[in-house]
C-alpha cells in the first residue's frame, strides 16, 4: 500500500527544524522507523504536508560524559547506546534497554529521540487503513477504547487516560464531566462528584428530572445493553447537593462591587446569576412572574418537577446572596435603559412564552399548551372538557396531555406531525401517554376546527402529513389533501410549539439586538455576548425555543465571558482528576440499568412526583456500570522508564525538562511547545554504590514489545537502601514510578520480606483487565527480584 505524498526535507540546523514545525504541517523524522510505518498504514487522522529529517544536523549523536554528567544526544541510535563502553560499564540499565528493542538492524537506524516519542503500539490503533475496515478507536477520533472489552491481554494495568471529551460528556448539551463524577461516587466522594457536575449545571436536581438525557443515547454502554442510567445518578446527586445547600450554594468570600443584571428567571438566567454571583458579583434578576424558576415552575408539571425543588433551589441562590425581583414587567415597569444605566453587565434570558399564531380556523377557539400548563402549575387545577384533543409530538404536548388526564378528562387524544420514530417528545415520554390511556394518531396535521351551530368545538379535521422535513432538514411539511380524518373532541390545546418576545427591549436596545428571525442576536455560541459591551443574551431569546439543559450551557457560557471582559476570569473550567480514570472491571459488564420506583398508574396524581430518586447506595452501584472511556493503550518505550529512574532531564532547544514530566502525557509532544524539539538527555554521573537495571519481560527473546518491564535504580550504603527510583513499563499509558514502594524500601535491608512488600506496594490500586492480570503478578516478580539481587551486593 503506498502512503501518501509528502515533502522531505532535510534540516541542516535545529533553527531550522523548529521553524518548519513552527511554520507548516510537518512532522519531525529521527530515526524513521515508526513514522514511516505509520504513514505507510494510514493510522493518522491527518497526514503532514512535509517530513523534517534530524539527521544531517551535527552533535544531536554524541555520548560522552561531561561537566560531571553523562549527556546523549537524540539522534544516537538504540546499536550506539547498547554498544557504548562508557554505558555498559556505568550506565548498563541504558545499554541493556537499548539493546532489549527489537532488531540489530532496526537498532542502527532507531535513535534515542525516536524511541521516547513514538506511538502506541495498540493494535487497534496501529489496524491499518490499507486493509480496510478502519477501527476508529479513541485515540482517533472514535468513541471508545475496543480494549475495555475486548481483546487486552498486552494494555494497561492501571486504567485508562482520557482522550478527547468522551461520547456521553459530548453528548450532554452542557458539556457536563460525567466520567468524572461518575468517578467520585464510585470512590464514594459525594462532595467531589457534586463540585464536578455544578461547574457545567447548578441545578442537577431539576435537570435531572425533566431533560431528555441525550447524554445516555451516546453511552458506549448502548453497545452491550442498556446505558448507564446517568439521569437517575444524577437525580441522587442533585437530591444530595439540594440536602447541603448551606455548602455548594455558599455566599462568596470577596465581593467584586460589580452589579450584574439579569432579565429572567428561567434556567439559563438562574444558571448565570449562579455563576457571577459565585465570583463576588452583585446580582439582581428581574421576572415578571410571581416566583422565580420561570419554565421549571410554570411550565413543567408538578408529577415531573415538584415546586418544591424548585423553590429550595432558588431559596439557596437568594442566600447566595442573588436579589429576586419579581412581578416587574421590563419594558413596562422599568426600561432596559434604566436597569443598564445603573449595572456593569446585563444577561437577557427570557425564553419563549408567545403563541404562534398558525391561521388555523377556529383557532381562537383553543387553548394554548404553554398557558394550560402555567395556569395548572399554579392554581392545580382547570375546567376543561371530558373529550381533550391535543395538538402537538414534543414534550410540552406530552406534559398537557397526560397533565389533562390527571385533572380528570375522560377521553384524551394526541395529533402530530411525525410518524412516532419522528416524534421531538422521547420515547419514554409518549410510552407514558400511551400507558396512562392517551390515543396518538401520528402523521396528521392541522386542517381545521370544527364546531356545531351554537360555535362550540365538536372536533378537529386533521389532514394526513406526509413528510415534515425537507431534504435540507428544514420543517416544511407536505399534505395529502385528500386524506383527512376527524377527530371528535370538545377541548382543543395547541402544543405546537412557542415563539421568543423580546420587544421588551424597547427601540434603542431592540434596533441594536434583534436579529432577522426575531431573535436576539449574539457575536458567537462560546460567549453568547452580543455586539454591545457587557451585554450578553442566551437560551430561547437566542436560539429559538429549545430544552433547559441548552438554556444552562448558555448561561455558564455567558458568565464566563462577561468576568472575563469585566477582569474577573475566575470561574473554574475544571476539576483535577487523578492520573489514571478508574473502572470497575467487572461491574461495566452488567448489560441492565438501574430503574426508579414509579408509582403505579392508579396512583399518579396530578401534584406528587411520579417517581422516587435511588438511594445514594443504588445510585453508587450504578456509577459503577460507567466504563469511564478512555484509552488503554500503554507506553512501548522501553528508554523512557530508564530515563526516568536515572532522574535524566530532556534537554530541548528552548528548555530543560525532568524525564519524569517529559513522560507524564501519553504523546510525549504534549509536553512540548510549538518548534520544541528534544536534543538530547542529561543525567548526574552514577556513584558506584548505585545499582541500576533494566528487566524486560516478553515472549521472544528479541523483536517483541515489553509486555512489563521494568527500570530501577537502588543505592546502598552500610547495607540499607538510601535511595530508590521504582518505574513499570508498558503497565500503564505512561511509564509509571511507584513513589509508595520507594519510600517503603529507603531505610530497609534489602532481604525476601523487603522484597515482597515492595512489590506488593509497587501493584497498589492495580485494575487489570478481564485478560490481562497476569501482568500484574509479572511486574510484582520483577520488583521483588530487582531487590533480591540487592541482597548478596
Amino acid at each position: 500500500m503506498r502512503m501518501k505524498r509528502f515533502e522531505y526535507i532535510r534540516a541542516e540546523s535545529v533553527s531550522d527544524a523548529s521553524g518548519l514545525l513552527i511554520q507548516g504541517n510537518a512532522r519531525l523524522m529521527a530515526g524513521g522507523t515508526d513514522l514511516l510505518g505509520a504513514l505507510k498504514d494510514k493510522i493518522y487522522p491527518s497526514y503532514p504536508d512535509a517530513v523534517v529529517g534530524l539527521k544531517a544536523i551535527e552533535g544531536l549523536s554524541d555520548i560522552k560524559e561531561e561537566d560531571g554528567k553523562l549527556k546523549i544526544g537524540a539522534m544516537a541510535t538504540l546499536s550506539q547506546i547498547a554498544s557504548s563502553s562508557l554505558l555498559k560499564k556505568k550506565y548498563p540499565a541504558l545499554a541493556s534497554a537499548a539493546y532489549s528493542v527489537a532488531t540489530p538492524n532496526l537498532r542502527n537506524t532507531a535513535t534515542l529521540g525516536g524511541n521516547v516519542c513514538q506511538d502506541t503500539r495498540c493494535w487497534y490503533y496501529r489496524y491499518p487503513d490499507s486493509i480496510g475496515g478502519r477501527i476508529n478507536c479513541l485515540r482517533k477520533g472514535g468513541e471508545t477504547c475496543y480494549a475495555m472489552t475486548g481483546e487486552n491481554r498486552y494494555h494497561s494495568i492501571f486504567g485508562a487516560v482520557k482522550h478527547g471529551i468522551t461520547p456521553c460528556s459530548d453528548g450532554c448539551p452542557a458539556l457536563t464531566d460525567i466520567p468524572g463524577y461518575m468517578s467520585r461516587l464510585r470512590q464514594g466522594d459525594w462532595d467531589g462528584a457534586a463540585q464536578i457536575i455544578m461547574l457545567a449545571n447548578p441545578m442537577p436536581m431539576i435537570t435531572s428530572r425533566i431533560c431528555p438525557h441525550p447524554c445516555q443515547d451516546k453511552c458506549n454502554q448502548c453497545e452491550y445493553g442498556e446505558s448507564v442510567a446517568i439521569n437517575c445518578v444524577e437525580r441522587s446527586l442533585g437530591d444530595y447537593i439540594l440536602k447541603n445547600a448551606d455548602k455548594f450554594y455558599a455566599a462568596p468570600r470577596h465581593e467584586t462591587n460589580k452589579r450584574i443584571s439579569v432579565i429572567g428567571a428561567g434556567p439559563g438566567g438562574l444558571t448565570f446569576a449562579y455563576y457571577m454571583r459565585k465570583e463576588g458579583h452583585s446580582v439582581t434578576v428581574y421576572d415578571r412572574m410571581e416566583k422565580p424558576g420561570g419554565v421549571l415552575r410554570y411550565g413543567i408539571p408538578h408529577y415531573r418537577l415538584p415546586k418544591t425543588i424548585v423553590d429550595s433551589f432558588t431559596d439557596a441562590l437568594t442566600n447566595m446572596g442573588i436579589e429576586f425581583k419579581m412581578g416587574v414587567n421590563v419594558g413596562k415597569d422599568i426600561s432596559v435603559e434604566e436597569i443598564n444605566a445603573n449595572s456593569d453587565g446585563i444577561y437577557f434570558g427570557t425564553g419563549a412564552w408567545k403563541q404562534p399564531i398558525l391561521g388555523l380556523a377556529g383557532e381562537s377557539l383553543t387553548q394554548f399548551g404553554l398557558n394550560f400548563l402555567v395556569e395548572v402549575n399554579t392554581y392545580l387545577q382547570k375546567a376543561i372538557g371530558n373529550n381533550v384533543l391535543v395538538c402537538g409530538g414534543g414534550s410540552v404536548a406530552m406534559d398537557v396531555a397526560l397533565t389533562a388526564v390527571r385533572l380528570g378528562a375522560g377521553n384524551v387524544k394526541l395529533a402530530c406531525l411525525e410518524q412516532r420514530h419522528e416524534m421531538p417528545a422521547t420515547a419514554e415520554e409518549v410510552s407514558m401517554a400511551e400507558e396512562e390511556g392517551v390515543k396518538i394518531y401520528n402523521g396528521r396535521g392541522l386542517g381545521g376546527i370544527i364546531t356545531d351551530a351554537d360555535g362550540k368545538i365538536t372536533g378537529l379535521e386533521a389532514v394526513k402529513c406526509l413528510t415534515v422535513l425537507d431534504e435540507e432538514g428544514r420543517f416544511r411539511p407536505t399534505y395529502d389533501e385528500n386524506d383527512r380524518i376527524v377527530i371528535d373532541a370538545d377541548y382543543i390545546i395547541l402544543a405546537t410549539g412557542q415563539r421568543v418576545d423580546i420587544d421588551f427591549l424597547g427601540e434603542k436596545f431592540g434596533g441594536q439586538l434583534k436579529s432577522q428571525r426575531g431573535l436576539i442576536e449574539v457575536e458567537n455560541m462560546e460567549t453568547y455576548r452580543t455586539k454591545l459591551p457587557s451585554v450578553y443574551a442566551g437560551g430561547d431569546a437566542v436560539t429559538g425555543p429549545n430544552i433547559a439543559i441548552r438554556a444552562i450551557r448558555a448561561g455558564n457560557l455567558a458568565a464566563r465571558g462577561m468576568g472575563r471582559e469585566l477582569g474577573f476570569p475566575a470561574i473554574a473550567a475544571g476539576v483535577g482528576n487523578a492520573r489514571f480514570l478508574d473502572f470497575d472491571a467487572e461491574a461495566i459488564k452488567r448489560t441492565n440499568g438501574a430503574r426508579q420506583k414509579k408509582r403505579p398508574i392508579e396512583e399518579r396524581v396530578l401534584t406528587d412526583e411520579d417517581s422516587e430518586s435511588l438511594t445514594e447506595r443504588q445510585a453508587a452501584d450504578e456509577a459503577y456500570r460507567c466504563m469511564n472511556c478512555g484509552c488503554l493503550a500503554v507506553n512501548p518505550s522501553d528508554m523512557a522508564p530508564v530515563l526516568m529512574a536515572l532522574e535524566a532531564t530532556a534537554v530541548t532547544n528552548m528548555r530543560s525538562i525532568p524525564a519524569e514530566t517529559l513522560f507524564s502525557k501519553t504523546n510525549v509532544s504534549d509536553s512540548l511547545q510549538d518548534g520544541e524539539i528534544i536534543l538530547g538527555f542529561e543525567l548526574q554521573c552514577v556513584d558506584d554504590d548505585v545499582t541500576a537495571r533494566y528487566d524486560k519481560f516478553r515472549l521472544r527473546g528479541s523483536i517483541d514489545f515489553s509486555i512489563v518491564g521494568l527500570a530501577t535504580s537502588y543505592t546502598v550504603k552500610g547495607g540499607r537502601i538510601t535511595d530508590a527510583r521504582i518505574v513499570l513499563g508498558a503497565c500503564a499509558p505512561i511509564p509509571l514510578r511507584a513513589p509508595e514502594a520507594e519510600k517503603y524500601v529507603i531505610g530497609k535491608t534489602p532481604c525476601d520480606e523487603t522484597a515482597q512488600m515492595a512489590a506488593d506496594i509497587a501493584l497498589t490500586g492495580v485494575l487489570p483487565l478481564e485478560k490481562n492480570a497476569y501482568k500484574a503478578a509479572i511486574a510484582k516478580t520483577l520488583v521483588k527480584r530487582s531487590i533480591e539481587r540487592l541482597i548478596c551486593q
